[in-house]
């Protein structure tokens, strides 16, 4: 099958390297299993980027929220007052722990602009273990 010892060689290096990557994924996600439901992610609307890092920025401050993306430029058609509103408005994805998400939007009511503010969340299934890890050690219960 080989030609030369040297080309046996080279192919078992490049197996034993590719079979090292596959270990070291394994080890990293096989790390601490997730419990599912232990983080959420919840959306907050915000009239203006302004007022969504002022919002954010004190989430994660104030460890509520360990990331928080901020989408731009949503259009949100909904029901208010008996009128159907359309409004630009700015996306807050928070990450958060589920234990928090309470204390989380008592947070955001208190310096949100709107009179109603959506506070939504959702338990999060799954995700990428170092990411999970990540999320557990910088909001510790």
């Amino acid at each position: 099958m080989w030609t030369s010892p040297r080309q046996a060689l080279i192919f078992t290096l490049l197996m034993l390297s590719g079979l090292r990557s596959v270990g070291l994924r394994l080890l990293s996600m096989e790390a601490t299993p997730y419990v599912s439901g232990t983080h959420s992610t919840a959306f907050v609307t915000c009239p203006n980027m302004e007022e969504a890092k002022k919002i954010a920025r004190a989430a994660v401050q104030k460890q509520l929220a360990a990331c928080v993306n901020i989408i731009p430029q949503i259009t949100s058609i909904y029901q208010w007052e008996g009128k159907i509103e359309e409004d630009n408005e700015v996306l807050l994805m928070i990450k958060t722990r589920t234990s928090k998400v309470s204390d989380l939007a008592a947070f955001v009511r208190s310096i949100h602009p709107y009179d109603v503010a959506e506070v939504i969340s959702l338990p999060i299934d799954q995700g990428n273990p170092p990411y999970m890890k990540w999320l557990s050690e910088t909001l510790p219960e």
